[in-house]
């Protein structure tokens, strides 16, 4: 199986003050163009079990033709989302200038560590390169894990903000809450179960009670689908007492609950997979697309103002990062399957795909994989920290009224 939890990919946005003008829709841009980005799961569930019922391997199934395109177009972009946001927009270039330690300085200095632990040999540190990736893939899964849930927090934030309820501090919580333990623990036990943690053999199989779960693992599944049951009750049942109740959030909460959902089911390990990391992309590409649309227009510099023409226009973001991440997919494969899995990038790219995981450049492209991971991470943090009146100002495409 394809591993690509280390993308993937997600929007935080940590808001506690209401930032959207009085009167506003209460979706991003539309129910249409929300219900394609912002609500994917509630389409891509049906498509998902349509195409992979009656197929005993999921993965042989035209299930995995969806999951090739879904990857080719989306995994990639989304990934570098954030940082195209930050270094590539006339929105967010006064950031730049204020917040250096968080824009610059730690992306850097994220990017030299990775390089500085792979690009050693064998011998030249006290762990070999296959330890010190297995350490940092193991790390990139919690990370990856929490990222995960922060973007729901986020896109549910983002909603509560929408329907004029920013400064309720109880559904603040309640989102983080539900984000956290439904989106986030409930879906790392789905993945212990499973036996689909990063190297799970290396570190969740030596700790003592590892033994037990497995033959409880009846009996904690079951406990899982009560918590994620009652947890979506309480949300949905708070949204529902709400003066200003907002039919996108309860939507949402609907979708995620969907998604963890399958992922507790027994055997359906790429079912969710495909699931849960494609709405993961879909929406950081949707919100990536709007985010810097209502930025000035720069007063100098050429490629300032190319690129200016194209950010206020959300299409042509969209698509110029779906062919980015076409064209670099084999690059980040090299990394991203770690373990066993499909290389799609060999299904396009051929010959040049299977001959670059087999170069004297892996190491590089292993570092460049790991750091534009934790970049990602680092960076969804700072270019929607919503709290922050310069990101507001910066991300004012996700405040205005629809269009």
């Amino acid at each position: 199986m394809a591993s690509y939890s280390s993308s993937a990919a997600a929007v935080e946005i940590a808001d506690a003050a209401p930032w959207v003008s009085k009167s506003s829709s209460p979706w991003v841009r539309g129910p249409l163009w929300d219900g394609f980005w912002m609500l994917s799961a509630l389409w891509l569930a049906p498509i998902v079990l349509w195409l992979a019922h009656g197929y005993s391997n999921p993965e042989s199934s035209p299930l995995d033709l969806l999951y090739f395109g879904l990857t080719a177009l989306f995994w990639i972009g989304h990934r570098l989302s954030s940082t195209y946001l930050a270094y590539c927009t006339e929105a967010y270039r006064p950031l730049l200038r204020a917040q250096p330690i968080r824009f610059v300085l730690l992306p850097l200095l994220v990017t030299a560590g990775c390089f500085a632990l792979f690009l050693p040999a064998d011998s030249a540190l006290p762990w070999t390169r296959e330890e010190r990736l297995i350490g940092l893939a193991i790390i990139d899964y919690a990370c990856v894990t929490y990222h995960f849930a922060a973007q729901h927090f986020g896109a549910l934030s983002l909603y509560r903000t929408r329907a004029e309820r920013g400064w309720c501090i109880r559904t603040r919580r309640l989102d983080r809450f539900f984000a956290l333990i439904v989106g986030g623990v409930l879906v790392f036990v789905a993945d212990i179960l499973a036996g689909a943690v990063a190297y799970q053999d290396h570190w969740i199989d030596r700790w003592s009670f590892a033994t037990r779960i497995v033959s409880a693992q009846d009996g904690i599944r079951g406990g899982a689908i009560l918590a994620l049951f009652i947890a979506t009750a309480v949300m949905l049942f708070a949204e529902a007492r709400a003066r200003r109740w907002s039919l996108p959030r309860v939507l949402y909460i609907v979708g995620i609950a969907v998604m963890v959902g399958l992922a507790l089911r027994p055997r359906s390990l790429f079912l969710f997979l495909v699931l849960w990391t494609s709405q993961h992309w879909i929406l950081a590409t949707g919100l990536a697309s709007r985010t810097s649309c209502a930025a000035a227009a720069p007063t100098r510099g050429i490629v300032r103002r190319v690129l200016h023409r194209l950010n206020v226009r959300p299409w042509a973001v969209m698509l110029f990062l779906m062919v980015l991440s076409v064209v670099l997919l084999p690059l980040f494969e090299v990394e991203a399957n770690r373990e066993t899995g499909t290389y799609y990038g060999d299904r396009i790219f051929g010959a040049i795909a299977t001959q670059l995981r087999t170069s004297s450049w892996v190491p590089v492209l292993v570092a460049l994989g790991f750091a534009t991971g934790f970049i990602h991470y680092l960076l969804d943090r700072s270019v929607y920290r919503m709290s922050d009146p310069q990101v507001r100002a910066a991300a004012s495409g996700l405040a205005d009224r629809p269009r």
